[in-house]
Protein backbone atom coordinates (compact mmCIF):
# COMPACT_ATOMS: atom_id res chain seq x y z
CA UNK A 1 0.00 0.00 0.00
CA UNK A 2 2.96 2.11 0.07
CA UNK A 3 2.91 2.95 -3.48
CA UNK A 4 -0.63 3.91 -3.43
CA UNK A 5 -0.07 6.27 -0.11
CA UNK A 6 2.92 7.94 -3.00
CA UNK A 7 0.31 8.35 -5.45
CA UNK A 8 -2.36 9.75 -3.23
CA UNK A 9 0.38 12.31 -2.19
CA UNK A 10 1.11 13.12 -5.87
CA UNK A 11 -2.56 13.96 -6.32
CA UNK A 12 -2.62 16.66 -3.66
CA UNK A 13 0.74 18.08 -4.99
CA UNK A 14 -0.89 18.60 -8.42
CA UNK A 15 -3.76 19.91 -7.06
CA UNK A 16 -1.98 22.08 -4.78
CA UNK A 17 0.45 23.09 -7.93
CA UNK A 18 -2.82 23.77 -10.24
CA UNK A 19 -3.83 26.06 -7.43
CA UNK A 20 -1.89 28.45 -6.84
CA UNK A 21 -1.14 28.47 -10.78
CA UNK A 22 -5.03 29.61 -10.99
CA UNK A 23 -4.39 32.02 -8.39
CA UNK A 24 -1.31 33.72 -9.87
CA UNK A 25 -3.27 33.67 -13.82
CA UNK A 26 -5.76 35.46 -12.12
CA UNK A 27 -4.09 37.98 -10.20
CA UNK A 28 -1.20 38.60 -12.85
CA UNK A 29 -3.38 38.40 -16.27
CA UNK A 30 -5.85 39.83 -17.79
CA UNK A 31 -9.19 38.13 -17.49
CA UNK A 32 -9.08 37.28 -21.30
CA UNK A 33 -5.78 35.73 -20.89
CA UNK A 34 -6.33 34.44 -17.82
CA UNK A 35 -10.35 32.89 -18.92
CA UNK A 36 -8.68 31.17 -22.74
CA UNK A 37 -5.52 30.55 -21.71
CA UNK A 38 -3.92 30.16 -18.00
CA UNK A 39 -7.11 28.72 -16.64
CA UNK A 40 -7.36 25.98 -19.68
CA UNK A 41 -3.97 25.02 -19.43
CA UNK A 42 -4.10 24.97 -16.03
CA UNK A 43 -7.17 21.96 -15.98
CA UNK A 44 -5.72 19.92 -18.72
CA UNK A 45 -2.64 19.86 -16.96
CA UNK A 46 -3.71 18.80 -14.02
CA UNK A 47 -6.37 16.65 -15.51
CA UNK A 48 -3.75 14.71 -17.62
CA UNK A 49 -1.56 13.76 -14.77
CA UNK A 50 -4.17 12.69 -12.47
CA UNK A 51 -5.89 10.87 -15.32
CA UNK A 52 -2.20 9.13 -16.20
CA UNK A 53 -1.27 8.43 -12.22
CA UNK A 54 -4.94 6.71 -11.86
CA UNK A 55 -4.61 4.69 -15.01
CA UNK A 56 -1.12 3.44 -14.33
CA UNK A 57 -2.90 2.37 -10.38
CA UNK A 58 -5.60 0.64 -12.40
CA UNK A 59 -2.91 -1.36 -14.76
CA UNK A 60 -0.48 -2.38 -12.13
CA UNK A 61 -2.15 -2.08 -8.74
CA UNK A 62 -4.55 -5.32 -9.35
CA UNK A 63 -1.23 -7.70 -9.45
CA UNK A 64 1.46 -5.06 -8.82
CA UNK A 65 -0.47 -3.26 -5.63
CA UNK A 66 -2.27 -5.47 -3.94
CA UNK A 67 -5.51 -3.49 -4.29
CA UNK A 68 -8.54 -3.53 -6.29
CA UNK A 69 -10.66 -1.78 -9.00
CA UNK A 70 -12.88 -1.08 -6.15
CA UNK A 71 -10.33 1.45 -4.61
CA UNK A 72 -9.09 2.96 -7.60
CA UNK A 73 -12.84 3.63 -8.78
CA UNK A 74 -12.89 5.75 -5.69
CA UNK A 75 -10.45 7.17 -6.57
CA UNK A 76 -11.57 8.23 -9.61
CA UNK A 77 -15.03 9.52 -8.42
CA UNK A 78 -12.84 11.90 -5.31
CA UNK A 79 -10.43 13.13 -8.26
CA UNK A 80 -13.14 13.57 -10.82
CA UNK A 81 -15.23 16.07 -7.76
CA UNK A 82 -12.29 18.11 -6.78
CA UNK A 83 -11.48 18.43 -10.81
CA UNK A 84 -14.84 19.35 -11.53
CA UNK A 85 -15.36 21.52 -8.38
CA UNK A 86 -11.43 23.38 -8.92
CA UNK A 87 -12.09 24.26 -12.34
CA UNK A 88 -12.89 27.86 -11.73
CA UNK A 89 -15.16 27.88 -14.89
CA UNK A 90 -12.78 26.02 -17.47
CA UNK A 91 -13.96 23.00 -19.49
CA UNK A 92 -10.39 21.27 -20.07
CA UNK A 93 -12.21 19.23 -22.73
CA UNK A 94 -11.98 20.61 -26.77
CA UNK A 95 -16.02 18.80 -26.96
CA UNK A 96 -16.65 21.22 -24.17
CA UNK A 97 -15.58 24.17 -26.03
CA UNK A 98 -16.73 23.15 -29.21
CA UNK A 99 -20.16 23.23 -27.35
CA UNK A 100 -20.26 26.88 -25.95
CA UNK A 101 -19.09 27.71 -29.46
CA UNK A 102 -21.79 26.56 -30.82
CA UNK A 103 -24.47 27.56 -28.68
CA UNK A 104 -23.17 30.98 -29.19
CA UNK A 105 -21.26 31.46 -25.69
CA UNK A 106 -17.59 31.85 -26.84
CA UNK A 107 -16.32 33.61 -29.95
CA UNK A 108 -13.76 31.46 -32.47
CA UNK A 109 -10.69 33.09 -31.48
CA UNK A 110 -11.47 32.64 -27.97
CA UNK A 111 -12.79 28.68 -28.63
CA UNK A 112 -8.98 28.45 -30.72
CA UNK A 113 -7.08 30.00 -27.91
CA UNK A 114 -8.67 27.37 -25.25
CA UNK A 115 -8.18 24.58 -27.26
CA UNK A 116 -4.50 25.39 -27.98
CA UNK A 117 -4.11 25.91 -24.28
CA UNK A 118 -5.59 22.64 -23.68
CA UNK A 119 -3.56 20.83 -25.87
CA UNK A 120 0.00 22.20 -24.38
CA UNK A 121 -1.53 21.52 -21.09
CA UNK A 122 -2.13 17.99 -21.57
CA UNK A 123 1.31 17.76 -23.12
CA UNK A 124 3.10 19.26 -20.02
CA UNK A 125 1.18 17.34 -17.94
CA UNK A 126 2.53 14.10 -20.33
CA UNK A 127 5.90 14.99 -19.81
CA UNK A 128 5.99 15.69 -16.46
CA UNK A 129 4.37 12.71 -15.47
CA UNK A 130 6.73 10.52 -17.68
CA UNK A 131 9.38 12.22 -15.67
CA UNK A 132 7.76 11.69 -12.24
CA UNK A 133 7.24 7.74 -13.05
CA UNK A 134 11.24 8.06 -14.37
CA UNK A 135 12.35 8.94 -10.47
CA UNK A 136 10.89 5.17 -9.59
CA UNK A 137 9.79 6.31 -6.29
CA UNK A 138 7.78 3.16 -5.67
CA UNK A 139 7.34 -0.70 -7.16
CA UNK A 140 4.39 0.50 -9.15
CA UNK A 141 6.55 3.04 -10.85
CA UNK A 142 9.10 1.25 -11.40
CA UNK A 143 7.17 -1.18 -13.87
CA UNK A 144 5.36 1.57 -15.22
CA UNK A 145 8.91 2.92 -16.11
CA UNK A 146 9.68 -0.14 -17.89
CA UNK A 147 6.46 -0.81 -19.83
CA UNK A 148 5.59 2.63 -21.19
CA UNK A 149 7.72 2.92 -23.84
CA UNK A 150 6.56 -0.38 -25.19
CA UNK A 151 2.63 1.12 -24.68
CA UNK A 152 -0.15 -0.49 -26.75
CA UNK A 153 -3.13 0.98 -28.06
CA UNK A 154 -5.97 1.45 -25.63
CA UNK A 155 -8.72 0.01 -28.89
CA UNK A 156 -9.36 -3.06 -27.99
CA UNK A 157 -12.19 -3.51 -30.19
CA UNK A 158 -13.24 -2.99 -34.21
CA UNK A 159 -13.26 0.25 -35.08
CA UNK A 160 -16.49 0.93 -35.47
CA UNK A 161 -17.33 0.03 -32.30
CA UNK A 162 -14.92 1.63 -30.57
CA UNK A 163 -15.58 5.03 -32.36
CA UNK A 164 -19.07 4.62 -31.24
CA UNK A 165 -18.28 3.17 -27.68
CA UNK A 166 -15.98 6.84 -27.61
CA UNK A 167 -19.32 8.90 -28.99
CA UNK A 168 -21.88 7.03 -26.87
CA UNK A 169 -19.61 8.07 -23.72
CA UNK A 170 -19.64 11.93 -25.12
CA UNK A 171 -23.11 11.66 -25.82
CA UNK A 172 -24.14 10.91 -22.32
CA UNK A 173 -21.50 12.60 -20.92
CA UNK A 174 -22.82 16.32 -23.04
CA UNK A 175 -26.36 15.46 -22.30
CA UNK A 176 -26.27 15.19 -18.10
CA UNK A 177 -23.34 18.30 -18.67
CA UNK A 178 -26.32 20.56 -20.69
CA UNK A 179 -28.56 19.47 -18.41
CA UNK A 180 -27.02 20.31 -14.99
CA UNK A 181 -25.32 23.27 -16.25
CA UNK A 182 -26.90 26.29 -14.87
CA UNK A 183 -27.42 24.08 -11.68
CA UNK A 184 -26.09 24.13 -8.22
CA UNK A 185 -22.24 22.86 -8.08
CA UNK A 186 -23.01 20.75 -4.78
CA UNK A 187 -25.85 18.96 -7.39
CA UNK A 188 -23.49 19.30 -10.56
CA UNK A 189 -19.84 17.94 -9.79
CA UNK A 190 -20.96 15.20 -8.15
CA UNK A 191 -23.32 13.84 -10.48
CA UNK A 192 -20.44 14.95 -13.54
CA UNK A 193 -18.19 12.62 -11.22
CA UNK A 194 -20.24 9.63 -10.79
CA UNK A 195 -21.30 9.70 -14.64
CA UNK A 196 -17.73 9.54 -15.58
CA UNK A 197 -16.90 6.61 -13.06
CA UNK A 198 -19.63 4.63 -14.21
CA UNK A 199 -18.49 5.42 -18.08
CA UNK A 200 -14.70 4.49 -17.14
CA UNK A 201 -16.15 1.26 -15.54
CA UNK A 202 -18.42 0.45 -18.23
CA UNK A 203 -16.32 1.36 -21.16
CA UNK A 204 -12.86 1.54 -19.99
CA UNK A 205 -12.07 -1.71 -21.32
CA UNK A 206 -13.12 -1.38 -24.81
CA UNK A 207 -11.32 2.24 -25.90
CA UNK A 208 -9.98 3.40 -22.13
CA UNK A 209 -13.36 5.47 -21.92
CA UNK A 210 -11.28 8.83 -22.63
CA UNK A 211 -14.11 10.86 -23.99
CA UNK A 212 -11.83 13.98 -24.07
CA UNK A 213 -10.01 14.42 -27.25
CA UNK A 214 -7.05 16.10 -25.39
CA UNK A 215 -7.02 13.58 -23.14
CA UNK A 216 -6.63 11.07 -25.30
CA UNK A 217 -3.86 12.38 -27.42
CA UNK A 218 -1.45 13.31 -24.31
CA UNK A 219 -2.02 9.19 -23.43
CA UNK A 220 -2.38 6.66 -26.09
CA UNK A 221 -1.49 8.88 -29.39
CA UNK A 222 2.08 7.71 -29.72
CA UNK A 223 1.34 4.16 -28.35
CA UNK A 224 1.81 0.99 -30.85
CA UNK A 225 -1.26 -0.70 -32.29
CA UNK A 226 -3.41 1.39 -33.72
CA UNK A 227 -2.40 3.90 -36.76
CA UNK A 228 -2.69 7.41 -36.17
CA UNK A 229 -6.04 8.03 -38.24
CA UNK A 230 -7.74 4.90 -36.25
CA UNK A 231 -6.97 7.52 -32.94
CA UNK A 232 -8.17 10.28 -34.81
CA UNK A 233 -11.29 8.53 -35.73
CA UNK A 234 -11.79 6.83 -32.35
CA UNK A 235 -11.02 9.77 -29.81
CA UNK A 236 -11.47 12.75 -32.13
CA UNK A 237 -14.53 11.95 -34.37
CA UNK A 238 -16.26 9.75 -32.01
CA UNK A 239 -17.07 12.44 -29.15
CA UNK A 240 -17.17 15.21 -31.38
CA UNK A 241 -20.36 13.43 -32.89
CA UNK A 242 -21.42 12.30 -29.89
CA UNK A 243 -21.37 16.18 -28.28
CA UNK A 244 -23.51 17.01 -31.46
CA UNK A 245 -25.93 14.50 -30.95
CA UNK A 246 -26.05 15.47 -27.61
CA UNK A 247 -26.72 18.95 -28.58
CA UNK A 248 -28.90 18.33 -31.09
CA UNK A 249 -31.60 15.99 -28.76
CA UNK A 250 -31.33 18.67 -25.73
CA UNK A 251 -31.77 21.68 -27.89
CA UNK A 252 -33.48 20.55 -31.11
CA UNK A 253 -30.64 22.60 -32.80
CA UNK A 254 -27.44 24.02 -33.05
CA UNK A 255 -27.73 27.89 -32.55
CA UNK A 256 -24.09 28.89 -34.56
CA UNK A 257 -25.14 26.73 -37.60
CA UNK A 258 -29.05 27.37 -37.79
CA UNK A 259 -31.82 28.54 -35.22
CA UNK A 260 -34.74 26.17 -36.87
CA UNK A 261 -35.53 23.37 -34.59
CA UNK A 262 -35.90 20.26 -35.75
CA UNK A 263 -36.52 17.80 -33.40
CA UNK A 264 -39.09 20.00 -30.75
CA UNK A 265 -42.13 22.41 -31.80
CA UNK A 266 -41.88 25.83 -30.38
CA UNK A 267 -44.72 27.23 -28.17
CA UNK A 268 -45.53 30.72 -26.62
CA UNK A 269 -45.26 31.34 -23.09
CA UNK A 270 -47.94 33.15 -23.80
CA UNK A 271 -51.85 32.67 -24.16
CA UNK A 272 -53.97 34.59 -26.24
CA UNK A 273 -57.53 35.02 -24.59
CA UNK A 274 -60.31 33.81 -26.83
CA UNK A 275 -62.27 36.69 -27.59
CA UNK A 276 -66.04 36.38 -27.24
CA UNK A 277 -68.51 36.53 -30.11
CA UNK A 278 -71.85 38.34 -29.54
CA UNK A 279 -74.70 38.49 -31.27
CA UNK A 280 -76.10 42.32 -31.23
CA UNK A 281 -79.81 42.85 -32.72
CA UNK A 282 -80.22 45.90 -34.75
CA UNK A 283 -82.03 48.77 -32.26
CA UNK A 284 -80.94 47.21 -29.05
CA UNK A 285 -78.73 48.90 -26.87
CA UNK A 286 -76.09 46.91 -24.82
CA UNK A 287 -77.38 46.57 -21.13
CA UNK A 288 -75.12 47.58 -18.26
CA UNK A 289 -75.07 45.51 -15.19
CA UNK A 290 -75.07 46.84 -11.85
CA UNK A 291 -71.75 46.36 -9.19
CA UNK A 292 -73.97 43.63 -7.30
CA UNK A 293 -73.44 41.84 -11.31
CA UNK A 294 -77.51 41.28 -11.88
CA UNK A 295 -78.46 43.44 -14.61
CA UNK A 296 -81.26 45.70 -14.63
CA UNK A 297 -84.16 44.04 -17.03
CA UNK A 298 -87.36 45.34 -15.42
CA UNK A 299 -89.63 47.29 -17.61
CA UNK A 300 -89.88 50.86 -17.27
CA UNK A 301 -93.14 52.43 -16.50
Amino acid sequence: MDGLNVSIAFFFLVFGLCQVLRWLSKRLLSPGIHGCLAREFAGSFQLCMSCLELRMLMDIGPWGGGFGLDVVLTLLFLLSAVHGASLDGASANPTVSLQEFLLLECSLAATGAKLLAQGVGAGTGWALTRLYWSWELTQLHFIQNLIAPECSSSIHASLPHAAFVEGSCSLLFHLILLKLRQSHPLYRVPALAATVTFLTYTAGPYTGAFFNPALATASTFHCSGSSFWDYIQVYWLGPLAGMLAALLLFQGNIPRLFQKNLLYSQKSKYKVPKAKVTVQVEGDKPQKKRKGGKSNSEPRA
